[in-house]
């Protein structure tokens, strides 16, 4: 989506440009040609302002995560409401470009906490290495200019990313709507995961959940769990909620 208000840094990579914008309210993070890539509310660095993002937090309604891993941190909107609301998780963040990791410091109030840990590595590296411990949750949040990098919606990815995670997992992808052909990567989903959720969002993005194991909450404890969260997060969870779209129940 185009940004709008003025530009107040601009460096230069081998990736390409980092531009960050300020509207007076707002702090936006672009990788090139005005195209938004991250917003924060400078005034409340934690409040959720896109809605795909806030679609990425459904699971939260169906499982407590003590154990975090981010892959791709723009300007830390993600984390700077997971280290705001949830206090007892411990988040890895998985980002290439050292300079995106310089400027959400500087710019976007990316907070400096012993709970959280920024790896500046590339994803496929990080998850051919042996030894790393296991999360509780995967967020895939990789994008750039032309959008999300067709490599990390292969079957590869979805596998070592399924091995990466507990026995109760989930894996949460900000996907397109360009994915939803991908035949060979969603059965690949299917197969590693025990349910599968998926959620449209207006602005164009698909986001897919799959936990390693079921679940048996019905409608009305959804809501009222909902209902908790909207209070805790700021901002309506039914939202989201209300275009959650069970794909995948793994038959016992």
């Amino acid at each position: 989506m185009p940004i709008t208000g003025k530009e107040i840094f601009r460096t230069y990579d081998d990736l390409g440009p980092i531009q960050v914008f300020d509207d007076g309210n707002r702090r936006y993070l672009s990788f090139g040609e005005g195209d938004e890539q991250s917003c924060v509310a400078k005034a409340a660095p934690y409040l959720l302002q896109h809605e795909y993002t806030r679609a990425m937090l459904l699971p939260f309604l169906f499982a407590q995560p003590r154990d975090a891993v981010l892959v791709g941190l723009g300007g830390g909107a993600l984390v700077n409401c997971l280290m705001h609301h949830f206090p007892d998780l411990h988040l890895r963040v998985i980002e290439l470009r050292h300079a995106v990791v310089k400027i959400a410091r500087r710019y976007f109030e990316l907070p400096r906490l012993d709970r959280l840990r920024i790896i500046e590595q590339d994803i496929a590296e990080f998850l051919e290495e042996k030894g790393h411990a296991k999360t509780d949750i995967l967020f895939s949040d990789i994008y750039d200019a032309e959008g999300m990098a067709p490599q990390y919606f292969e079957p590869w990815y979805i596998e070592a990313c399924a091995a990466l995670l507990s026995d109760s997992g989930w894996l949460v992808l900000n996907c397109w709507d360009e994915h939803r052909g991908d035949h060979d990567t969603l059965h690949t989903i299917t197969e590693n995961f025990a349910e599968v959720y998926t959620c449209t969002v207006s602005s164009g993005n698909w986001i897919i959940m799959a936990s390693k194991r079921a679940h048996m909450l019905d409608e009305a404890v959804l809501k009222a769990t909902a209902k908790s969260q909207s209070k805790l997060l700021g901002y309506s969870v039914n939202d989201s909620l209300n275009r959650l779209y069970q794909v995948h129940p793994r038959a016992e």
